[in-house]
């Protein structure tokens, strides 16, 4: 499938014992593409995962961890938590809050307590919401042994980009480009305009609509889309994304070289242990 809404899709709790956090999963064959959904004051406890994380606040504001880094981040920062970083993300007291949510596949979205080893197998959403409530933290069984995650030593992981997601329009085309070792995030303006030209993907794609509207052709599909659409572009896909309003204001993440070649060269026992789909849904 070419495009989405987050609305017309089924959310589900990503790690209920540890997390009140609540998303739709939109699952390329490199990454999840989310959208998290927390109530005022909740959030997660402090955990980490074997996947690298990007979170991009849409609205509210968020009491964020990354190692030992608080701030409390709004929207128009980013946030990068390299593979195995412990974190938290909590709504503040003062609202709800939502915000993009991406994951590398070689775990799934299934996060790991803080002071708890990688397990020898993961756990899906499906398996980890049939076996736990939201809350039952004190019910979950641990695997045993060293923790892998790492709190101390790590770079700053805030990015500000924007004060807010409705800025004033940027007077050229401006790009934030974030790379890390396995995704990368940028936040794209752009005014009306500029001819995109149609190339082919190098890497798997999402792009989500902030502001404006763009001709997206992905997958021998063309499509207006506008706030809140998103675009999905498989890997060697020929896309254009054109601009069709006076400005757009778009994210993009993409998956690495590193990513696409530890993917490609996974052992069907590797992917059974981290419990992934080598398919796009």
């Amino acid at each position: 499938m070419s495009f989405y809404r987050f609305e017309e899709l089924e959310s589900n709790y990503l790690t209920p014992h540890l997390s009140t956090g609540k998303a739709p999963v939109i699952e390329g064959k490199y990454m999840y593409f989310c959208l998290l959904h927390k109530n005022a004051g909740t959030g997660s406890e402090l955990h980490y995962h074997p996947n690298e994380l990007l979170i991009f606040p849409l609205r509210g504001k968020i009491n964020a961890i990354v190692g030992k880094d608080r701030r409390i981040v709004s929207p128009g920062t980013f946030v990068h938590a390299p593979a195995y970083a412990r974190h938290s993300m909590k709504a503040t007291e003062d609202g709800p809050c939502q915000y993009l949510y991406i994951k590398d596949k070689t775990w799934t979205v299934v996060g790991l307590a803080e002071d708890e080893a990688v397990p020898e197998k993961a756990m899906t959403v499906e398996e980890v919401n049939r076996k736990y409530n939201v809350g039952d933290r004190d019910r979950h069984q641990k695997a045993q042994g060293k923790s892998q995650a790492i709190i101390n030593g790590l770079n700053v992981c805030y990015y500000p980009i924007l004060d807010t997601l409705n800025a004033p329009r940027a007077s050229a085309r401006r790009v934030n480009w974030i790379e890390g070792e396995r995704l990368a995030f940028g936040l794209f303006e752009v005014p009306a305009g500029y001819a995109e030209p149609r190339i082919s993907a190098a890497h798997e794609m999402f792009a989500y609509v902030l502001r404006g509207k763009l001709e997206a052709e992905t997958e021998g599909r063309a499509k207006t889309v506008g706030e809140g659409d998103i675009a999905y572009v498989p890997r060697g896909t020929p896309y254009r994304l054109q601009v069709k309003s006076p400005f757009a204001r778009y994210v993009l993440v993409c998956s690495t070289p590193y990513l696409e070649e530890r993917i490609d060269n996974m052992t069907p026992e590797e992917a059974e242990q981290a419990r992934v789909s080598l398919t796009p849904n």
